[in-house]
This record gives C-alpha cells, structure tokens and sequence, in this order.
C-alpha cells in the first residue's frame, strides 16, 4: 500500500517525537501548545501551522526534510 503524504508526515512526525528523548509534556510546553493539540498533531486529526511545524521541528531537533521525505 502506498502511503500519501499526510500518512508520511504523520508517520515520521511521530517517529521524530517519540526518539528525541523530550516527553510529549516537554515538547508541548516549549512550543505553547497543549498536549491534546500535540496528540492531534501525531494522530493526523490536524496539521500544525506552518510556523508552528518549524518551531516543532527545531524543538525536537530534526530537519523538515526528514519528516517531509524531501530529497
């Protein structure tokens, strides 16, 4: 089964989260978001923003790229 890209981003976004050795709490707190809103993120329910997705990315210290399968 091919994944679409949602899938991916969901997919890596919650690889990245879940090995970056912060807990859910943590990374949360450090983007001033929830951790229902956190749990929606890694559940595909919804995106975050753009800003937000960048932010999150630097907190959890992994490129875009990774979690986007850009080449």
């Amino acid at each position: 089964m091919v994944m679409n890209k949602e899938e991916i981003i969901k997919k890596n976004l919650k690889f990245e989260i879940e090995h970056c050795g912060k807990s859910k709490t943590e990374i949360a707190k450090a983007l001033g978001i929830s951790k229902p809103t956190l749990s929606q993120y890694l559940s595909g329910r919804i995106m975050p923003s753009l800003e937000t997705f960048a932010r999150l990315c630097e907190i959890i210290g992994c490129s875009a790229d990774e979690i986007l399968e850009i080449k």
